[in-house]
């Protein structure tokens, strides 16, 4: 049966994405985007450019602490709140205000609306940040939490709000710890996007300490996936790991890249960012018991469409 869904983030990465799969299930779809300056604008437009040539999908390009939310709500079964300031490098100093209002204070508004309104169930888009750096691998989601950048406390804080609105006013909420997502669309602040456009351009690329630190990656398909099952699912007021299902090395997915380019990289090694975490790797058996969910693609076959969704961008871009 179709369903109405909204999609904070509309225009983003995986946001976009899932407004897509939204609508090829038959869905009327109202998304919400404020096109922040993150990164550039044509990239979002281009995103979002298939989904607004369907009569089902409605773009709001608002502010979320700004709009009235009630409107467009109401008569919502699903919220999809992807919508977030990225970025663990950028999230420290002056910056943090951004992150504490798109990330903090955003997903208090729609809580707070979604209050109002019985029969919404809330999917809250969370990250693997909120681990930290810690040895306790696979994580489990019942492992400490202990944010390494203030990115990551601002999702963890996210997380804590849903559990508090389920808690004193009944919200039916799901939160996802997505683990780096990759694939078409990637944000060109991103490793494979970086790494990816670099190869192809014999450019110098850099990678942070000495690419030993490691990542559960995870394709873009795989996490609208889950994030679809979660929005269907039984259970309310759990947290579930979204992960690829296994983990290499920074150097290892290097090498991978540069096999399926058929070029070598220039390598320059700098010291490692404040914020990053030295290993990821997701214990995904909840989410598979619970959800459905089951990771099908593999980094190889994955890193594969990326480079061919990349290599058709930049020849649109002249």
């Amino acid at each position: 049966m179709a369903r109405k869904s909204l999609v904070t983030g509309a225009a983003g990465f995986i946001g976009s994405q899932l407004v897509e799969a939204l609508l090829d299930r038959g869905d009327d779809v109202i998304g919400i985007d404020s096109f922040t300056d993150y990164y550039p604008r044509a990239a979002k437009d281009g995103n979002v450019a298939r989904a607004l040539a369907s009569d089902r999908f409605r773009l709001v390009e608002e502010d979320l602490n700004e709009t009235d939310l009630s409107t467009v709500i109401a008569d919502r079964d699903v919220v999809y709140h992807l919508a977030a300031q990225a970025g663990v490098r950028a999230s420290w100093g002056t910056e943090f205000d951004t992150y504490l209002f798109s990330n903090v204070r955003a997903t208090q508004r729609i809580l707070e609306t979604v209050k109002e309104h019985s029969g919404v169930r809330v999917v809250y888009a969370s990250s693997s940040s909120v681990y930290g750096d810690t040895r306790q691998l696979p994580l489990s989601e019942d492992a400490p939490t202990a944010p390494n950048s203030p990115y990551g406390a601002t999702k963890l804080a996210g997380e804590h709000l849903c559990q508090l609105y389920h808690a004193n006013y009944g919200v039916d909420v799901l939160s996802l710890r997505y683990f780096t997502v990759y694939g078409p669309r990637q944000r060109p602040d991103m490793a494979f996007h970086r790494f990816i456009r670099a190869i192809m351009e014999d450019r110098p690329l850099d990678i942070y300490g000495d690419g030993s630190q490691s990542r559960d990656c995870t394709f873009v398909g795989d996490i609208v996936q889950a994030t679809l099952l979660a929005g269907e699912a039984d259970p309310s007021s759990r947290v579930f790991n979204i992960g690829g299902g296994a983990r290499r090395s920074l150097l290892q997915n290097l090498e991978l890249l540069q096999e399926l380019l058929g070029r070598k990289a220039q390598v320059r090694h700098t010291p490692r960012a404040r914020g990053d975490v030295s290993d990821t790797h997701a214990d995904i058996s909840r989410a598979c018991r619970e959800l459905g969910y089951e990771p099908k693609v593999p980094l190889e076959d994955g890193l594969r469409q990326e480079i061919e969704w990349l290599c058709g961008a930049v020849a649109d871009q002249g």
